[in-house]
């Protein structure tokens, strides 16, 4: 299993949150929730504009990228970027973390497949400020690619090509036609892939056709998985009064798990979930399951999500980034005025009897200037696949409609 250095600073052991993986240092764990809450802070964002409809994010992969942005920005830009993330890269602490997180992560002991690289792709004529290069290689390990984006189809085809390749073909087009032009100077991208087998696989047997009822109070027939097993369960209330259920599929490592909540009234939207999801309440969920016998009904289901990041990270108070008279890139070059042109992320995930496998992109383009017995998930419901050992959220959703 490979894991992406740069993330390393951003998953820093929320471990220690949830009182599991007391290796890493007690100083570390507020910065750990607060990286970990930024993806999540995102995925709200993301999912208030888009209430009935699918998503599937990788908290993980945006913040990976975003604190690769921080090391070539600077003054104004910087400190949005920093305030929004909770967090400064240091390359001291970083080091730290970097380490034992992936004494976590590499451990024989996941055996659940996790590949995870960045990149940076950098016109290999853009003057840079001396030093930044082998400053950001010894923080984060990242592969630096030199490309000539004055031939624009032949870099689309190099960094799709490698998005592809590190997402196991799971993203083939990251950056569609007209993405990259003779402005671009810079793209910085996360390739991140997950295969994870139950635990308990489902029975191909007890898979039949039932009804999901959507948030508009419409039903579709949609197969749906079923086992009687032990599970962990618990329920929690959200601050309206609303109970909901939450219940923990691990994966064969035991290292992994995937959490499904859901309102417990149908009438009730996924939203009164969604708003006040964060690392610490994940990790309430986490400590606080009993295991019990359970009938679980599931669908099966497979998501497909492009966001525009954009907007987002805007109502984050990362502006001035995507604004060419405002932005300042000064610390990647004091020779060009850049700014980000485009924000986004791909991600896929299907989830069958067996069990996982999900994938994502994410890219910054920076250019120049010119409780119940039975548990059935018949509703809109939140996923969230975690690595237990350190809190480290990799994928997370809502399904609207299977």
């Amino acid at each position: 299993m490979q894991l992406s250095p740069a993330l390393a600073c951003l998953a820093l052991g929320l471990a220690l949150v949830s009182g599991e993986g007391s290796a890493l240092h007690p100083h570390q764990s507020q910065a750990a929730r607060l990286v970990t809450d930024f993806g999540v802070k995102v995925f709200r964002q993301v999912a208030q504009a888009s209430k009935e409809r699918n998503v599937v994010f990788s908290p993980y992969g945006v913040a990976s990228v975003l604190a690769m942005l921080q090391l070539t920005t600077a003054g104004e830009t910087q400190q949005q970027i920093q305030a929004a993330m909770g967090f400064k890269i240091d390359e001291k602490d970083t080091a730290t973390a970097l380490r034992r997180l992936y004494k976590e992560l590499m451990g024989p002991w996941n055996k659940d497949e996790i590949s995870t690289t960045d990149a940076i792709f950098v016109q290999r004529d853009l003057k840079l400020v001396p030093g930044f290069m082998p400053h950001f290689f010894r923080l984060f390990r990242t592969t630096i690619k030199q490309v000539d984006f004055s031939e624009v189809e032949r870099a689309r085809f190099i960094i799709n090509d490698w998005v592809k390749r590190h997402t196991k073909g799971m993203i083939s087009n990251l950056l569609g036609e007209g993405a990259v032009n003779q402005l671009t100077r810079l793209v910085l991208a996360n390739a991140l892939y997950f295969n994870g087998q139950w635990k308990t696989p489902f029975p191909n047997s007890g898979t039949h056709h039932g009804l999901f009822h959507k948030s508009d109070g419409s039903t579709v027939s949609v197969p749906m998985m079923t086992q009687t097993n032990k599970f962990n369960y618990t329920e929690f209330t959200t601050p309206d009064g609303h109970y909901y259920d939450i219940l923990e599929l691990p994966y064969h490592g035991d290292t992994l798990s995937m959490f499904i909540a859901a309102p417990y009234e149908k009438e009730v939207p996924l939203s009164a979930l969604t708003n006040i999801l964060d690392a610490q309440l994940i990790s309430q969920w986490k400590g606080n399951m009993t295991r019990l016998p359970r009938l679980l009904v599931l669908p099966k289901f497979s998501l497909e999500s492009e966001v525009d990041l954009r907007r987002p990270l805007e109502d984050l108070g990362m502006t001035d980034m995507f604004r060419p008279n405002r932005a300042d890139f000064s610390s990647l070059s004091d020779q060009e005025l850049l700014y980000v042109s485009q924000a986004l992320q791909k991600v896929k995930i299907e989830v069958n009897e067996s069990g996982t496998v999900a994938s994502s992109s994410t890219a910054i383009l920076v250019s120049a200037r010119m409780a119940p017995e039975e548990i059935i998930m018949d509703r809109p419901f939140l996923f969230v696949v975690r690595h237990n050992p350190t809190g480290t959220i990799l994928f997370l959703g809502q399904v609207m409609e299977p």
